[in-house]
C-alpha cells in the first residue's frame, strides 16, 4: 500500500512530488474516516458522501485483501491547490471521482486536525458557546441572587403558587384548587413595580436629595412618601436624613422613638462602632424606614454645615443602601453643596400654583448653570397637587414645561392624611397615593446607577 505524504508545498504518492526530507508525515485514512470527517463539516463545506469499498471486495481476485476494508491513500496540499490521489486499491477513474467529491471538505477536515488552526478554531467555538449561554447584553457573571425560584422552577399545578386578586382567587377556591388562573392583572402590575423598586446596587450607598427653592410645597411629605415606598418594597436599609438648617419637620412624619438628631450623630461619630449604635439615634416606622431628625433648636441648626453633613453621610453609607436627604430651601447653603456633590439623582418638588411651578423651574436653571446639568436631566419632578390654587391651574401645561427639562414627572394626589401634616401611616394612605409614591420610587431607582462605576 502506498502511504500518504504531506508537505508544505504539496503531497504526492511514493516516487513523485517535490517533498523534501523532514517536511512530510505519513498517515493512512480509511474511507469511512473521510466520510465521517466530511459529515462533521459545516453545511457550506459539506461534500457528497464518499463511497467506500465494502468489506470483502478490496481486490478483483479476492484473497486476503478481501478480509479487511479497503484503505486509500489521500494526499492533501495545504497550499493554494488541493490534490487528492488514491493508492494502489483505487483505479484512475476512482481517483478523479474521489478528488471531485472530497475537495475542500477533506482539506478542511484534515487542516482542522493539525497545527495552530485546530487550537484557534477550538477557542473560537468555545468563545461562541460562552456568548450563546450568556444572557443578552450580559458583561459580568451573574450573582447567586439571580437563581430565584421563579426562574428555576417549572410552572405546573404543583409548583404554581395560589393566585391573588378577586375573581382568580375565587375560581381557585371553588374548583378545589384545580383551576389556577394565576394572579390578577392588578396583582401582576404590583409585583412588576416591586421588581423595579428592588433593583440591586453595588459599590456603595446611593444618595438622593429632595429639594426646592420654596417652602410649603410638600418637600418633607414627598421625602417621607418616597422613603416609605422604597423601604416597604426593598429588603435592604433605607434612611431619610433631615438636613434642613431651618428646623426641619421630617421626624414628625413618623412616631418618634428617640430625641437624637443629626447633631448627636456628629458628636458621637467616633464612638459609633456598628449599626446597633447608629440605629439608636434614628426613628423607624412600620415600613422599616429610618429617619434621622434635624436639630430642633434653630440656633444650633445653623451650625449644621457641610462638614457635619459629610460626617453623617459617611456614617450612613456604612449601613444603608439608599440615603434620602430632605434639603432646606436655601440652595446656596454649604449643606446643599455637599449634598449635590454626593447626589446620584435628585427629586425637585413643585406645587400646583403658578409661582410654585416657576420657582421649581428656576431651581433647575440654577442647578444647570452651576455644573449640575447631568443631575437635572436625570431628575424627577414631584408635582404636589394638594397645594392651594392647583384647581385653577392647567397642570398639563406645567407637566409639559418640566418634561422638556427633566426625565419624568409624577403627580402626588391630595390625601387627607398628608394634609394633616402629622404622622403618616403607609397602610392607611389612599391606594392612589401609595401608587403615586411607588411610581416615584420606581422612577428614582431606575435613574440610579446599578454599579458605582456606571
Amino acid at each position: 500500500m502506498v502511504p500518504e505524504k504531506r508537505t508544505d508545498t504539496g503531497i504526492s504518492s511514493t516516487g513523485g512530488g517535490d517533498a523534501q526530507p523532514g517536511d512530510e508525515y505519513n498517515s493512512e485514512l480509511p474511507p469511512h474516516t473521510i466520510d465521517n470527517l466530511a459529515a462533521a463539516l459545516p453545511a457550506g463545506l459539506a461534500a457528497a458522501p464518499l463511497a467506500t469499498t465494502a468489506i470483502g471486495s478490496g481486490s478483483p481476485a479476492g484473497g486476503s485483501d478481501a478480509a479487511r476494508p479497503a484503505t486509500h491513500t489521500v494526499e492533501i496540499n495545504t497550499g493554494p491547490g488541493i490534490r487528492v490521489a488514491a493508492g494502489d486499491r483505487a483505479t484512475r477513474n476512482d481517483r478523479a471521482d474521489r478528488g471531485e467529491r472530497l475537495g475542500a471538505a477533506a482539506a478542511g477536515a484534515v487542516q482542522s486536525l493539525s497545527g495552530p488552526a485546530q487550537a484557534a478554531q477550538a477557542d473560537a467555538a468555545t468563545q461562541s458557546r460562552r456568548e450563546r449561554l450568556r444572557p443578552d447584553g450580559a458583561v459580568l457573571p451573574e450573582s447567586a441572587s439571580m437563581l430565584t425560584s421563579e426562574r428555576l422552577l417549572a410552572v405546573n399545578r404543583r409548583t404554581q403558587p395560589p393566585p391573588h386578586g378577586g375573581w382568580n382567587a375565587f375560581v381557585y377556591a371553588v374548583t378545589l384548587h384545580l383551576v389556577n388562573l394565576g394572579d390578577s392583572a392588578k396583582v401582576r402590575a404590583h409585583k412588576d413595580m416591586d421588581a423595579l423598586i428592588r433593583k440591586e446596587f453595588d459599590g456603595g450607598t446611593r444618595f438622593v436629595p429632595i429639594l426646592t427653592r420654596k417652602g410649603g410645597v410638600g418637600k418633607t411629605t414627598v421625602t417621607a412618601l418616597l422613603g416609605m415606598a422604597l423601604a416597604d418594597a426593598r429588603e435592604d436599609r433605607i434612611i431619610a436624613v433631615d438636613a434642613n438648617p431651618d428646623r426641619g419637620t421630617l421626624s414628625e412624619r413618623v412616631s418618634k422613638q428617640t430625641r437624637s438628631t443629626v447633631r448627636d450623630v456628629v458628636t458621637k461619630a467616633a464612638s459609633i462602632g456598628g449599626f446597633t449604635d447608629f440605629s439608636s439615634l434614628v426613628s423607624r416606622d412600620a415600613t422599616r424606614l429610618d429617619i434621622l431628625a434635624s436639630d430642633t433648636d434653630p440656633l444650633l441648626s445653623e451650625a449644621f454645615d457641610e462638614d457635619d453633613y459629610n460626617v453623617v453621610a459617611d456614617l450612613a453609607a456604612r449601613y444603608y443602601s439608599i440615603m434620602l436627604t430632605d434639603c432646606g430651601t436655601g440652595i446656596v447653603h454649604s449643606v446643599m453643596r455637599a449634598t449635590l456633590q454626593r447626589a446620584d439623582s435628585i427629586v425637585v418638588v413643585s406645587g400646583g400654583s403658578v409661582d410654585e411651578a416657576r420657582l421649581a423651574s428656576e431651581t433647575l436653571t440654577w442647578l444647570d448653570a452651576n455644573g449640575y446639568g447631568d443631575l437635572v436631566r436625570n431628575s424627577i419632578v414631584a408635582l404636589n397637587t394638594a397645594t392651594q390654587g392647583t384647581n385653577l391651574v392647567k397642570l398639563e401645561e406645567i407637566e409639559s414645561h418640566f418634561r422638556s427639562r427633566v426625565r419624568e414627572i409624577v403627580r402626588i394626589p391630595y390625601d387627607p392624611q398628608l394634609a394633616a401634616g402629622s404622622v403618616i401611616s403607609w397602610a392607611d394612605l389612599k391606594p392612589i397615593t401609595r401608587l403615586a409614591a411607588r411610581t416615584l420610587a420606581a422612577l428614582v431607582v431606575e435613574g440610579l446607577p446599578a454599579h458605582r462605576g456606571a
